[in-house]
């Protein structure tokens, strides 16, 4: 979603009559897109502020103006305005992308997120879910696929609660329902001519439906790829990370998604050191994450986001124990793959 936004806000610059860039000496305007799903990138982004700064860099006599946009709690965007030039909120959704690639693009339908997981600030930078009207994403497909993109992403912070209550396109006149979901939605994209496929991030296991897997398992032009993060494999760990579902909610998934979509790959997000994970509880997520033999896994040391709940709870792992408890599970990954 970060480059995503980026490809607009670079379309946007360029509309302005500014030209990118690879040398920052040779810049004299710098935006800085920020990401506050951990409390490291927003630590980073504090220091390049900084260095920037203090940095000397100037273009005909002109000192470089720094813009800061992207994903911001309240309280850094206060403590940093006065540290840049200007603030702005995020792209509009109706800019036409500068895409970084002649092949891959990526298309938002939605934004936002209601779930309120405890360790995420998701809902308070981006807001609450906000979907994108189906005709309007269908024609940016549209339109790429006829320029010869083979491969589009779908991008939302939960794609599964797509919904679109606006006027259907032509195409869903004969629907029956009152709104379009997520696999009405991947469906109406499967049927449009032409060379591609379809790819999504990121689906919440509580909001993946049997419809959804079905609309999957059919569409010849959907890649067989579902990112299901399961964040523990412990049941106590996953309520105080506020997720909504089981450990044999996500099991069952994972058996139903396997059964009806041969061959397909899965990946997913796990956290470990998470505020009172003891040694047993993190066993439990090994076993899991052995059981599920995930293709791919992305997997974080719990960090505190300030603003958040999870936040409140004392962060008693200490940070070897959360490199070992890293370490166990990348080993396990890596001697599948």
């Amino acid at each position: 979603m970060n480059k995503s936004d980026s490809e607009r806000i670079a379309a946007k610059l360029e509309k302005q009559g500014h030209q990118p860039t690879q040398k920052l000496a040779e810049a004299d305007l710098i935006v800085l897109n920020a990401c506050s799903v951990r409390q490291s990138a927003i630590d980073r982004l504090y220091a390049k502020i900084n260095q920037l700064k203090n940095t000397k860099y100037k273009i005909q006599d002109t000192k470089y103006k720094i813009i800061l946009t992207g994903c911001l709690l309240k309280k850094d965007k206060i403590k940093l305005k006065n540290r840049v030039n200007e603030l702005w909120p995020f792209c509009d959704f109706s800019i036409k992308p500068k895409y970084q690639s002649s092949s891959l693009a990526y298309v938002p339908i939605m934004t936002g997120c209601n779930n309120f997981c405890s360790y995420c600030a998701v809902p308070y930078t981006r807001g609450r879910e906000h979907s994108r009207p189906a005709k309007k994403i269908i024609k940016e497909v549209k339109d790429l696929v006829k320029k010869g993109y083979q491969e589009i992403i779908l991008l939302g912070q939960n794609v599964n609660s797509y919904s679109d209550f606006g006027a259907a396109p032509m195409e869903l006149l004969h629907w029956s329902c009152s709104k379009i979901n997520f696999p009405d939605l991947l469906k109406l994209l499967n049927n449009i001519p032409g060379n591609f496929h379809l790819k999504f991030l990121t689906s919440h296991p509580k909001d993946m439906s049997d419809e959804l897997i079905k609309t999957i398992a059919q569409s010849k032009k959907i890649a067989k790829e579902i990112h299901l993060p399961i964040q523990s494999g412990d049941n106590q760990i996953l309520k105080k990370m506020n997720r909504g579902y089981t450990t044999a909610h996500y099991r069952n998934l994972i058996k139903k998604i396997r059964r009806k979509i041969p061959g397909v790959k899965i990946s997913t997000d796990i956290i470990v050191g998470f505020p009172t994970e003891t040694e047993k509880q993190f066993q439990n997520t090994v076993k899991l994450f052995k059981w599920a033999k995930f293709n791919q896994a992305y997997i974080a040391r719990y960090s505190p986001r300030p603003g958040t709940a999870a936040a409140k709870l004392k962060d008693n792992v200490p940070p070897e124990e959360k490199k070992i408890r890293w370490r166990v599970l990348k080993n396990i990954l890596e001697s599948r793959l």
